[in-house]
């Protein structure tokens, strides 16, 4: 009888442990500004959507291949590259001179990294997108983030020159009014 309570009482423990992890809090890493310095959240901005978000549209990939191209990102880091913030002016301009335009940013990420890291990599990468175009003067409400982490690679390769086109973000337009639009 001992012997069966001192299984039950383990497989209880086992079932507890297995059926209930903890959960480590997530840490925020404040998006940076054009200028090196941290941006504040924009107000009624919640981490992933916003209340007054637009209606659901059909994103597709943008026409204007010379102003929407995939910005880059160095290793374990969602800041916006000097080196891509002239892109980034390129597609605020059209932006702001085309109203009826929405925005999705997909955040990827390499291969590296456990399925829930590179999600939440690229979700931080897209909303360090979507703050500096803010920053830039687009309404943030035209913006839209995704994070697809690893999935969707752009190139299949295993080397350093691979995992550096898979750390972007990506580029989809709606227009508020066309078929597809609600």
């Amino acid at each position: 009888m001992r012997t069966f309570t001192t299984l039950f009482a383990v497989a209880v423990l086992v079932l507890a442990v297995l059926l209930c992890p903890g959960c480590k809090k997530r840490q925020t890493i404040p998006p940076v500004g054009p200028g090196g310095e941290i941006i504040e959240p924009l107000e009624g901005f919640d981490g992933i959507v916003l209340s007054d978000a637009p209606p659901i549209f059909d994103f597709q990939e943008p026409e204007n291949t010379e102003v929407f191209q995939d910005i880059h990102f160095d290793f374990d880091r969602s800041e916006v590259r000097a080196v891509d913030r002239p892109i980034l002016e390129g597609i605020a301009e059209y932006l702001q001179a085309n109203s009826d335009v929405y925005l999705l940013i997909e955040g990827h990420c390499d291969e590296r990294g456990t399925n829930e890291y590179n999600l939440a990599l690229g979700e931080k990468r897209s909303l360090s997108t979507r703050e500096f175009l803010a920053g830039l003067g687009v309404a943030a409400q035209r913006i839209v983030t995704i994070t697809l982490g690893e999935e969707d690679p752009i190139d299949l390769g295993h080397t350093q020159e691979a995992w550096a086109k898979n750390r972007r973000a990506h580029f989809k337009v709606a227009v508020k009014g066309a078929e597809g639009a609600e």
